[in-house]
């Protein structure tokens, strides 16, 4: 991709190597805990700890029976490589410029401080096993991917039989993976499976660290449940396919939603229209490969704790954005609805107030950085766009926000205690939909095109629009990079009309 720079190649190499120490205290000082981050990839909130009725998640729920467990959370952009650069740098797509997948942070940002620097630069050694940045999945596995280096000082890129054994795989169309439903129920054991391999590797780090006291930020990115979804066969086992429930659709329904919404759910055309069988599978293997990930988030935990770690670790467990299996007659990602924008969030602090309490406060995922600092009492970057969730891990009923932003496309949403209000175009010129989580959780009626709703329209967009136009304002103290994929600084004018859905999702 051919870059039109903002600065000279001089002025770029200053900036990169200044990233290095930019936001750095004077003296930096260690901080309170270590942290243990823990992500789970194209995770939608199917767990037993949020009331799913049939998924088995185990080691995730008695993470949330000892932390806080967000009943709202909300991803910035519903695809892997925009969410990831977003949580990592603290700010929103429009600043981070990463707006599709295959791009690395400091192609936009050459001098920014990500999460893993501000650990570094007080004292902490930051280390990633598996996918936190982006990833081809499975195409990437066993790779950096597109993994920013100057984030860690200790990487590790596991493999196992899931890559080794590709063409085994079914996938509706034979020989794509990523963005087509694809699944195998694996021989072997779980050791063998890349997440396997990758829990392992974090459990020896946990073991040294434990050893050692070197204060850590360890980040941990498990492939799973992303397609195609494989896991050991005993994991399949658990889900009778006679017991699964599929979502279903009115007749008519895409025709009460605006156009540029409706070729959100429609754009994968192998998966949509499934029939009830390949639903079926579709849905068993994704929720064997949750358990499967679940188990190996298990290991971590039981290695922490072996440790001695578990009284001085912060531990958050997320995902990179939602996923549909069925609902609006979508599967995968890469829409406006909550399905997709709303993630699973748990943070466990030791000594925290809230500790086994759910909360019903907004937050978004650029609120990963500044409330990691916060509860380990460090300095953060002066660029960061979130806020800290921190008053929150000791009253639940604390609200930080009023409300949650993401984008995709040329859409808008956000997402308030009552409402889902998205506008697709500038100014919502190509459509708008409204949608009252008390009456309709699931966002099936869309209430824009009712009179009686004029002013409850007029108060969200004004609140989305100066939402939008924060989110668009360039960080403070950073380079920006512009891209074939233009900024919005003049409104939408500047945007390209389409960005289009990538076979090879992730």
């Amino acid at each position: 991709m051919t870059f039109v720079s903002l600065v000279s190649r001089a002025a770029l190499v200053a900036a990169v190597l200044a990233s290095f120490v930019l936001g750095s205290p004077a003296q930096a000082a260690d901080g309170k805990y270590n942290v243990l981050f823990l992500i789970a990839d194209d995770l939608n909130c199917d767990l037993s700890c949020y009331g799913h009725r049939m998924v088995k998640s185990p080691n995730i729920d008695r993470l949330a029976a000892r932390g806080v467990r967000f009943e709202r959370a909300y991803c910035q952009f519903p695809l892997c490589g925009p969410s990831r650069a977003s949580f990592m740098c603290g700010l929103y797509p429009d600043q981070t410029l990463v707006r599709t997948n295959a791009i690395r942070v400091r192609q936009h940002l050459p001098n920014v401080v990500t999460m893993g620097q501000m650990f570094r630069n007080h004292n902490y050694l930051p280390a990633r096993v598996g996918k936190i940045y982006h990833y081809g999945v499975p195409r990437n596995i066993g790779t950096d991917g597109h993994d920013d280096p100057a984030t860690w000082d200790r990487v590790v890129n596991p493999r196992g039989r899931d890559k080794d054994e590709e063409s085994q795989i079914f996938s509706l169309v034979p020989g794509q993976f990523g963005g087509t439903l694809s699944w195998m129920a694996a021989d072997g054991t779980d050791l063998e499976q890349t997440d396997g391999i990758g829990a392992t590797a974090a459990i020896e780090m946990l073991e040294e660290f434990g050893e050692t006291g070197q204060p850590f930020f360890l980040a941990v990115g498990f492939y799973r449940p992303h397609t195609p979804y494989v896991a050991p066969k005993k994991y399949f086992a658990m889900y009778p396919r006679e017991e699964i429930v599929v979502p279903t659709v009115p007749e008519g329904y895409l025709d009460t939603i605006p156009k540029a919404a409706r070729s959100t759910v429609t754009a994968k055309k192998a998966n949509v229209n499934l029939s009830d069988d390949l639903a079926r599978q579709a849905i068993q293997a994704y929720y064997a490969s949750i358990t499967f990930m679940d188990a190996q988030v298990g290991r971590v935990l039981d290695a922490l704790e072996r440790a001695g770690l578990a009284d001085n670790t912060v531990v958050l467990m997320t995902s990179d954005h939602g996923y549909h299996m069925g609902e609006h007659g979508h599967y995968q990602k890469q829409t406006l609805f909550e399905n997709a924008a709303r993630v699973p969030l748990i943070i466990s602090v030791p000594g925290m107030k809230a500790s086994g309490q759910s909360t019903e406060a907004l937050a978004e995922m650029t609120d990963f950085f500044p409330t990691l600092a916060e509860v380990c009492g460090l300095y953060p970057p002066s660029h960061l766009s979130g806020v800290s969730l921190a008053s929150v891990l000791d009253d639940a009923s604390a609200r930080p926000r009023n409300g949650a932003l993401t984008q995709h496309q040329l859409g808008y949403t956000l997402r308030t205690d009552r409402y889902r209000y998205t506008e697709w175009g500038r100014d919502g010129q190509n459509g708008n939909e409204l949608y009252d989580h008390e009456t309709d959780p699931e966002e099936m009626v869309n209430l824009a095109g009712q009179p009686e709703q004029k002013e409850t329209i007029a108060k969200l967009s004004e609140q989305l629009r100066a939402r939008i136009r924060a989110a668009q304002k360039a960080p403070a103290g950073l380079t920006q990079i512009e891209g074939s994929v233009k900024r919005i600084d003049a409104g939408w004018a500047q945007r390209t009309q389409t960005e289009p859905h990538q076979e090879q999702a992730k």
